[in-house]
């Protein structure tokens, strides 16, 4: 195996800054319990805890919980197999 180049993970930031300035709730995501695919719009949000959860209008199982506090926020999506983000097309990446 040839000794590919990579870049330091700091190249992301541009990117990622990108993609979470859009409207996330325009976003698709699949389910990854029920294969279930949908807008996030259709998740059913509680707010009863400590951050906000989100699940699946299918199956009921977590696909996203987001907790924010002063000064972070932390994202999990691990109950989501993908989540694909409409991007506006006057902005291409340089990649």
């Amino acid at each position: 195996m040839t000794d590919m180049s990579y870049l330091d993970g700091n190249m992301l930031d541009g990117p990622l800054r990108e993609v979470f300035a859009v409207d996330l709730s325009a976003a698709t995501g699949r389910c990854q319990s029920c294969g279930m695919v949908g807008p996030m719009a259709r998740l059913r949000v509680y707010s009863h805890a400590p951050g906000l959860v989100g699940r699946c209008p299918s199956c009921a199982e977590v696909m996203l919980r987001l907790v924010r506090a002063p000064d972070r926020a932390w994202l999990d999506l691990r109950g989501a197999t993908f989540l694909e983000v409409p991007m506006p097309l006057d902005r291409p990446w340089a990649g």
